[in-house]
């Protein structure tokens, strides 16, 4: 029997999402969580979480109903499950429109992308960004968890916006 592909063809990590991950996608910097606490969320840059919604679901309508409550970055924006490899497409509307809006468009706006240490949602989430042709976005590999171990605070936050 043969082992499931961790990749798909175009290069998304899309199984065993927590695992080591050694460099960013080419195209995107990896900022060090304390240069990452040294911005201002919202300001010098937008922060976006792309953790999955752990043991929760979306609803037909858009909205997420939790298992559990989620903490993040203070000002943190979260998509979650925009970081799959293969994000159902409405995830993948979504996300891009609400990248878009808080944006207002501009594709060098700065761009930090996260979710937990070893975790491929956020290397993933970064590549897109990429793709979709913004310049200027930075992974912040260790995530929540690197932030933490700075000794910063993390604070509940919901989903952005519904999901169509």
């Amino acid at each position: 029997m043969a082992a499931e592909p961790l990749f798909a063809p175009d290069g998304y990590r899309i199984a065993a999402y927590r695992a080591p991950v050694s460099r960013p996608p080419a195209g995107v910097g990896r900022i060090a969580p304390a240069a990452a606490a040294a911005l201002r969320p919202g300001r010098d840059a937008l922060f976006l979480d792309v953790l999955p919604a752990e043991g929760g679901h979306r609803e037909s309508d858009g909205r997420w109903r939790l298992a559990a409550q989620h903490e993040s970055i203070p000002g943190a924006r979260w998509f979650p499950e925009a970081g799959r490899g293969v994000p159902e497409p409405d995830i993948a509307l979504w996300f891009a429109a609400g990248v878009r809006r808080l944006t207002g468009g501009r594709r060098d706006r700065m761009l930090v992308v996260f979710c937990r240490s070893d975790c491929w949602m956020s290397w993933n989430a970064a590549r897109r960004l990429r793709a979709m042709g913004y310049r200027n976005v930075w992974w912040l590999a260790e995530g929540t968890d690197g932030w933490r171990d700075l000794g910063r605070p993390l604070v509940r936050v919901a989903p952005e916006g519904r999901a169509p």
